[in-house]
């Protein structure tokens, strides 16, 4: 156990240490610019200047002082930012040199101290096909960790299917006001869980990020084989060494692939396509600025 703690704290604080390194001021401007507050509050009054909006004028002090005062507004800026995390069977796993829980650790705690540093305000939510942990929305860096901590202590764990309806259907009772959510996912999950996506994502402002690795894309030739659903358990037999299971392999896993970034498209929903070999920065920069754009 104590080992386990050690090697757990040791792939944390590496994933802080990369993370650091990767948050530059251009990356803060971007997603300061990109995800908006809740609209703008009061801030103060002062004195009328020649060219100001009239418009903006209170009258009650100008009333008061006997000269002309206007209100002045700021952006109510902070935000508060979830994480959904799926932690299901599927994202434990990895051909290269991390997992997909791994990969979606790093994305969390790139996005969560990004968000930290701007004041905003991050939680987790940890899902399988059941609710694994709710840690509520609050500040500090600490927070940041802890999240990470989560996140990779879930991988020895992870079983089970996948319920995006369900974590969905908590996200909605435990967080009323809009949020910002990072719904984080292989997206491995057959069902009806599109529709409720499309409705939170008109309440929060919802990016998706999909987290997958190569060798669900590609199979490889190395004969018969055994292959284990992660999710179910099923296991079925395969003859890889057939070029045209290959190739139905790929199609049909390319299909899915397809399928799910068009649905994000058609239903506005902004996402993030990432996998275990390669960087993500690129991505998550395009992200922010295509955001900004807008």
């Amino acid at each position: 156990m104590a080992r386990d703690v050690k090697e757990l704290m040791a792939k944390v604080g590496k994933i802080r240490i990369l993370t650091n390194r990767l948050i530059d001021e251009r990356l803060q401007g971007d997603y300061h610019s990109s995800f908006k507050g809740q609209g703008v509050e009061f801030d103060e009054v002062r004195p009328y200047i020649v060219g100001d909006d009239v418009r903006s004028i209170d009258w009650n002090v100008t009333a008061r002082t006997g000269e002309p005062y206007i209100k002045r507004f700021s952006e109510e800026r902070e935000l508060t930012v979830l994480f959904l995390v799926d932690v299901s069977g599927s994202q434990g796993y990895g051909s290269v040199a991390r997992s997909k829980m791994e990969l979606a650790a790093e994305i969390t705690a790139l996005l969560a101290l990004t968000a930290i540093r701007n004041q905003d305000k991050i939680g987790l939510v940890l899902f399988s096909d059941k609710i694994v942990k709710y840690i509520p929305p609050r500040k500090g860096r600490d927070s940041v960790m802890r999240l990470v901590r989560e996140v990779l202590a879930a991988e020895d764990e992870s079983s089970g299917g996948t319920d995006i309806e369900g974590a969905l259907k908590f996200l909605n009772n435990v967080q009323k006001r809009k949020a910002v959510v990072f719904l984080v996912s292989d997206f491995i999950q057959k069902g009806n869980w599109q529709d409720l996506l499309r409705t939170t994502a008109r309440h929060h402002d919802v990016v998706c990020v999909s987290v997958s690795d190569p060798a669900e894309l590609i199979l490889p030739d190395v004969g018969l084989i055994e292959i284990e659903d992660s999710e179910t358990g099923e296991l079925k037999l395969v003859d890889t060494s057939s070029k045209s299971v290959r190739e139905a392999f790929a199609a049909a896993a390319q299909n899915e692939h397809s399928q799910l970034f068009s649905f994000f498209r058609k239903n506005a929903i902004d996402s993030l396509d990432i996998s275990t070999d390669r960087g993500y920065i690129d991505e998550v920069r395009r992200l922010f600025k295509l955001r900004g754009r807008k």
